[in-house]
């Protein structure tokens, strides 16, 4: 959701917090605001409604404000429409306290009409207004002791930044739930924000804030604690990303970017998780008791989004190679669906930041009952991190399109080395045949590297179909996860109507909507299901359907079939999802970038959700 930046120290704050909130701007973007506490100790601010740039332009032609204490923030709304009174930061009555927060206060409604009731002013539509009335009604010449009150008070998951003109030496924060806050360690100055890239041009030293912590930072370092105020010890953590992995490194789109990066993000996920015998390796790393693993009688599969459809791959490949019961469910289902599950299922929550909060309240709904919890995740440290018993990384870097692309494919190949550590551990599929397939992931990248250097030809085809109104994506087995990819990717950043479906259920309702006007994109790899899929698209083809073929180099029925054909090599058939979204990704980013949709931040979007 919304992304936080704090600043303190010896320079100016405002170019700094407008430059680190500009690399978190994909957290959110229907408004964007700063405060910071002036030479002459007076807090002041600038808010606007919009993208960052808006702000930045306001701050140049008259509203100028300098600092060396400040915050930032760039918000993706819930409470109250994106408008200038909305925006943060939110002030109290007295003008000397500003907040930002992230999340929401679930008990704004009744807080506010108390605060009514004893005189407070609201200028906002927002839940965020409260905390700065309710730090204000708890002030006694303590800022610190005042936002530990304040949160005594409130329910929801939030972070949240506190800057106060009656203490110009700190800032505060807290965070509870599924709301991220790292705090960058400086030279004579402290850094805070929701995500690292937003401060890595700054510092690599930083510590991440967890669930129930406040932190005190001033000039000469930080104070970090439990809400009851108890000290709390923690590592420093120095960042070895590349700074240039958080920048577009010359392509027009962080999303082409990363589409660019999976081959090096399949290197990285596999690297060192299988031996020379193409053994997976997976216990050091996911802790997770090999005896646990023998005895569990099912796995359920959660996540939300593209995790989810990733967390559908892996139910394939689990069944086809682990034979257990496997159930996939959206996580926002799960946590109202009465999951049954006890501690003889494994659930395996699927997050990229490992902050979604709905994926969050699964877990939690899991560990309850017993259910041990693994988690595959990309970010160290994460909320997911901490309540699963372990952790696969999928070690994809940072990720600043908002419509997922490495995620997916790091994600799927995390399954797959999952798929075959267990199958190999309960001894489910022969030896032999684990190993072709652990072998024929070293492959993959090159595979996909193959594919990507037909994105001129990809490019082409998406000018032909720009102005479709609506597209269907089929897919079957393995392959139908794939199809629900490249209707998500397509509608999330081109607005364009697209659906996925299993290519046997078009019969069944769906073939309806077929005819000259409405495109649609198989899978036809090879595989068990090749055959069938052809016949569904034989039947599209009759309905004047224009046809597009995801197929592997040679196939003749889909050259004959089809109006367009994207080329992909032959690779193994539980490997196939990872290449054959390729060209669907690339097709969704060429028809959004041609009709000049805004591919990095679609409207309506954020990165990581951590509301419901």
């Amino acid at each position: 959701m919304c992304g936080i930046v704090g600043y303190i120290g010896e320079r100016d704050s405002v170019p700094i917090i407008l430059d680190s909130l500009q690399r978190l701007e994909y957290r959110g973007y229907d408004s964007a605001g700063i405060a910071v506490i002036e030479s002459d100790g007076a807090l002041r601010g600038s808010k606007a409604e919009g993208k960052l740039s808006r702000l930045a332009e306001r701050l140049r032609n008259g509203e100028r404000i300098s600092g060396k204490v400040g915050l930032g923030h760039t918000r993706w709304a819930t409470h109250g429409k994106p408008s200038d009174a909305n925006a943060h930061p939110h002030a109290d009555c007295s003008g000397k306290i500003a907040v930002v927060h992230n999340g929401i206060i679930e008990n704004y409604a009744p807080l506010r009409a108390a605060l009514l009731d004893q005189g407070h002013v609201f200028k906002s539509e927002t839940d965020t207004e409260v905390l700065a009335h309710l730090i204000e009604t708890q002030y006694k010449g303590n800022l610190e002791e005042a936002v530990r009150e304040t949160l005594k008070e409130v329910r929801g998951a939030y972070a949240l930044g506190v800057i106060s003109s009656d203490d110009p030496e700190h800032l505060i924060f807290a965070r509870n739930g599924a709301s991220p806050l790292v705090v960058g360690i400086g030279d004579g100055e402290m850094f805070v924000a929701s995500d690292t890239p937003a401060i890595l041009q700054y510092t690599r030293k930083e510590i991440i804030l967890q669930e129930g912590e406040m932190v005190v930072v001033g000039r000469d370092g930080y104070r970090l604690m439990s809400y009851d105020g108890t000290p709390v010890q923690r590592e420093v953590m120095h960042i070895t990303w590349d700074a240039t992995s958080a920048e577009k490194s010359g392509f027009k789109h962080f999303m082409l970017k990363e589409i660019f990066e999976q081959p090096n993000v399949i290197k990285e996920t596999l690297a060192g998780r299988i031996d020379e015998s193409n053994d997976v390796q997976l216990a050091a790393e996911t802790k997770l008791d090999d005896q646990m693993l023998m005895n569990i009688s099912k796995i359920a599969v959660t996540g939300c989004g593209t995790a989810y459809h990733a967390g559908l791959v892996g139910q394939y490949l689990l069944r086809s190679l682990v034979h257990l019961p496997v159930e996939m469910e959206l996580a926002s289902e799960f946590r109202y669906g009465d999951p049954v599950i006890d501690p003889s299922a494994l659930t395996i929550a699927m997050s990229q930041s490992g902050e979604t909060a709905d994926t969050i309240e699964a877990v939690k709904i899991a560990t309850a009952a017993g259910s041990p919890v693994l988690g595959i995740c990309n970010v160290v440290g994460s909320h997911l991190t901490r309540l699963a018993n372990g952790t696969l990384f999928t070690r994809g870097g940072p990720e600043i399109g908002v419509a997922a692309t490495k995620t997916y494919v790091s994600q799927v190949t995390a399954m797959t080395l999952f798929a075959l550590y267990l199958a190999r551990l309960r001894k489910t599929a022969p030896l032999e045949r684990l190993r072709e397939i652990a072998d024929n992931t070293k492959l993959l990248p090159a595979a996909v590297d193959v594919v990507l250097n037909t994105s001129d030809e990809i490019r082409k085809v998406a000018k032909k179909f720009r102005k479709s109104d609506s597209m269907l994506f089929i897919g079957r087995y393995i392959n139908f996860p794939t199809a629900l990819e490249g209707a998500l990717k397509l509608k999330e950043i081109s607005y364009i109507h697209a659906e996925g479906y299993a290519a046997g259920e078009m019969k069944h309702g769906p073939i309806a909507l077929l005819d000259s006007r409405v495109p649609i994109v198989g899978v036809m790899t090879e595989g068990r299901v090749r055959e069938k899929i052809l016949s569904n698209l034989s039947e599209a083809k009759a309905r004047e359907a224009p046809i597009i073929v995801v197929a592997n180099h040679g196939d003749q029925e889909a050259k004959a079939i089809a109006d367009y054909v994207f080329w992909v090599p032959k690779v193994d058939e539980l490997l196939s999802p990872i290449v054959n979204v390729i060209p669907l990704q690339l097709l969704a980013y060429h028809i959004a970038d041609i009709e000049g949709k805004d591919v990095d931040q679609p409207r309506n979007l954020a990165k990581t959700v951590t509301v419901e």
